[in-house]
């Protein structure tokens, strides 16, 4: 029932663009290159831009938008430093979902983003685990290069001495290092799948290895929580659990006996990020924030 003239803007999901603050940015000629180009990485959400620019670009009037890539970079520099000046730590993270998910939190108690801080761990095929203050992720664990809690497909932080030595082995291809790193990790790698519903109903049914490595993962979310906690003084207004694994009663339980203690606890499960980039788009079209230019 809706006329497509009478649509003004078109907000696709971010992809690996060079790191930006938080935000919505408008689709530009430099966008669509580095989208191309690819020049974080490729990854299926960097069609996102370019889907979006086209449908507008059908559209009279129509502008292009994306909001919250996973490049969102507001990290501090004191978290950079990773302890070897031929390494740096970088914010790759669930931006998207993170930052809408604050909005949301804020709003439903009558407060800004802006004026909170919050901790937001995003529980999926990937973990990420922020640090919001005042509307900002000071810090935040790399999700999709091996960084932070494991996950259903992602190893997280692996032993560095271990790792280094398996690389000169002659075991295993870069490619499949990096696979093991993101992809074949974490429940894949334990388990064969990358199914969490699977591994809580074979928990639930007294499988013990399941029990453990369900609760290993949350042991490791809870340490990345109090870790977030450190990088912001112990002034945490809420921590947070979203994503899809965040729909877990057991899993959200074992993380909340040992972070309830930090800050109070909201579970916002799932990951509705069509809703998200309609929430953003709509704070434009009412003004209540300023898209900005990406160069």
């Amino acid at each position: 029932g809706i006329n497509i003239n009478d649509i003004s803007i078109i907000v696709g999901r971010g992809g690996l663009i060079k790191p930006i603050p938080g935000g919505i940015y408008e689709v530009n000629e430099k966008m669509c290159d580095d989208l191309f180009a690819g020049v974080m990485g490729q990854h299926a959400s960097n069609l996102g831009g370019l889907i979006a620019n086209d449908i507008a670009r059908s559209i009279p009037n129509a502008k292009a938008y994306i909001a919250d890539p996973v490049v969102v970079d507001e990290m501090q520099d004191i978290a950079r430093i990773a302890g070897h000046p031929a390494f740096e730590r970088v914010s790759i993270f669930h931006a998207l979902n993170q930052k809408a998910i604050a909005r949301t939190h804020a709003q439903s108690h009558n407060k800004s983003y802006e004026d909170m801080n919050l901790i937001i761990a995003h529980l999926g095929g990937g973990i990420s685990v922020g640090a919001h203050q005042k509307g900002k992720v000071i810090d935040v664990n790399n999700a999709l290069d091996g960084e932070g809690p494991f996950s259903p497909e992602r190893s997280g932080t692996l032993p560095a001495g271990a790792l280094a030595k398996a690389c000169f082995t002659g075991k295993y291809t870069y490619d499949e290092i990096k696979k093991m790193i993101t992809g074949k990790g974490g429940y894949v790698a334990y388990l064969g799948t990358n199914k969490a519903s699977e591994v809580e109903k074979a928990a639930q049914n007294g499988d013990s290895k399941a029990i453990l490595l369900q609760k290993a993962m949350a042991y490791q979310v809870a340490k990345e929580i109090g870790a977030m906690s450190t990088v912001l003084k112990g002034e945490v207004d809420a921590i947070i659990l979203t994503g899809g694994m965040a729909y877990n009663k057991t899993f959200v339980n074992l993380i909340t006996e040992r972070v309830s203690h930090l800050g109070e606890v909201f579970v916002y499960p799932g990951e509705d990020e069509m809703r998200a980039l309609a929430m953003n788009g709509l704070m434009v079209l009412n003004g209540e924030i300023q898209a900005k230019k990406y160069i």
